[in-house]
């Protein structure tokens, strides 16, 4: 896992120009295809050389936090994470990475039948596939998913452009009209609880003419909160736009999400999340992206701001609602805490989880009433009480 000095970048990348910050191209099916045969060829040119042959390393951009930094617009307010051009190594040679450079190539030769044949699917559809062809590399899904990292590492572009979807958990609702060229628009305020599910298709929500009359976005961790402010039709009374990944974020979640703040940039974005270490990683993938996908986070990040909960609203919640943190929790907390990105803001409220040993979810609201929730949001916005 060795990083090559910046000197060498050029000869290393087959792709990669001579520039600091790494970015995933988005690419049409030909020119993937093409990349992949430059890959193939170079491997053959390697192996049938006269004086030297041997099998070439595949070099890819180290997505680790010691390769990662963040990135300020120069126009905007928005923050992102982004790889430089330093590069680990998959070897056949390699005890270590024999198994994973096996499972770049068999990757890479899927997605270029894939693209052949003009289709898409989801990692999941891969997975299955994979794993009838060759089973012994492809045991779980999560060798896909890191497989797949590996080739957009290796050929600089977006997972997209392979011909790969993540599957889709999100959702959304209320002040927004979506209308898809040629297809009938959807109004959001009128969906019942369950809101908008929003496809994994890239393509088609970058088609998507997006109106809207709302003031605020409201970016929801959980899907009960989602599902209990949409019941309660917060929108009707705040105007906004509810969004929910329910969980962590999705790509395609974080790509609407983009999309809108690109779409009415005066629309602040807001974050309702758990009072823990999780809530506020999640807050952050959405803010700034993520270092797996550090090649390709600054088409996705957006200027999020922490409604809450945070400390400050501690004293609503009793004391019998609190929990102990997990050990997953302050693993969560080591990580975002040894970051180069956390602002100081967050960073205080971090400490307080871990100094307190507490988490409270946003259910500990309830307390007050089902329809407490919706009346503390709008208090903290018109207050301004967000960081």
């Amino acid at each position: 896992m060795a990083a090559a000095p910046e000197a060498d970048v050029a000869a290393t990348s087959l792709f990669g120009a001579d520039r600091r910050l790494c970015s995933a191209d988005i690419l049409a099916p030909a020119e993937v295809r093409a990349r992949i045969e430059v890959a193939v060829l170079n491997f053959l040119a390697a192996l049938a050389s006269p004086t030297s042959p041997a099998i070439s390393v595949l070099p890819l951009i180290n997505r680790t936090s010691a390769n990662c930094s963040l990135r300020s617009g120069l126009l905007s307010d928005v923050s992102s994470v982004y790889l430089s051009y330093a590069f680990c190594k998959r070897s056949l040679m390699r005890e270590n990475t024999a198994t994973a450079f096996i499972r770049v190539w068999k990757v890479m030769v899927m997605c270029y039948k894939i693209l052949g044949e003009g289709k898409m699917v989801h990692q999941r559809e891969l997975f299955y596939k994979l794993l009838s062809d060759s089973p012994k590399y492809f045991s779980c899904q999560r060798h896909v998913n890191r497989a797949i990292q590996d080739v957009v590492s290796l050929l600089q572009c977006t997972r997209q452009s392979l011909g790969v979807m993540a599957s889709s958990r999100g959702a959304l609702i209320g002040r927004l009209v979506l209308h898809e060229p040629d297809e009938e628009q959807i109004d959001c305020s009128i969906l019942g609880a369950s809101g908008h599910a929003i496809t994994g298709d890239l393509n088609v929500l970058s088609r998507l003419n997006l109106s809207s009359d709302a003031r605020y976005i409201i970016v929801v961790e959980k899907d009960a909160i989602f599902q209990r402010l949409a019941e309660d039709r917060l929108y009707n009374q705040l105007p906004c736009i509810l969004i929910t990944a329910k969980g962590y974020p999705d790509i395609a979640t974080r790509f609407i999400l983009h999309r809108l703040s690109q779409t009415f940039p005066n629309m602040p974005i807001f974050a309702l999340v758990d009072w823990n270490p999780a809530g506020l990683a999640i807050l952050c993938t959405y803010k700034y992206g993520s270092i797996s996908m550090g090649l390709e986070s600054y088409r996705y990040a957006c200027n999020v701001k922490w409604l809450g909960l945070r400390g400050d609203d501690l004293q609503l919640i009793p004391e019998s609602a609190f929990q102990e943190l997990k050990p997953r929790d302050l693993q969560i907390a080591k990580s975002l805490l040894s970051s180069k990105f956390l602002q100081e803001s967050h960073r205080a409220e971090l400490t307080l989880m871990v100094e307190t040993g507490k988490r409270a979810e946003i259910e500990a609201l309830y307390s007050h009433g089902f329809d407490f929730l919706g009346k503390y949001i709008a208090r903290k916005i018109v207050q301004g009480d967000y960081i």
